[in-house]
């Protein structure tokens, strides 16, 4: 049975607003990544932090 598109039964989004199409990336030191995508919910809790961090740079640059 091939997918429909428009299907109500779809899925949904959890965000309020939509992701930028082009993704930020950014190397890490060795083993960070593995460490990283062991914690639940981690992509949703690094975008707080780094909304934060924008936050706080934005505050100090003013």
């Amino acid at each position: 049975m091939p997918f429909q598109k428009n299907n109500k039964l779809g899925a949904k989004s959890f965000n309020e607003e939509p992701f930028d199409k082009s993704p930020v990336s950014f190397c890490v030191r060795k083993g960070v990544k593995e460490k990283l995508k062991a914690i639940p919910d981690w992509q949703e809790r690094l975008r707080k932090l780094v909304d934060e961090l924008i936050d706080d740079v934005g505050d100090s640059c003013q």
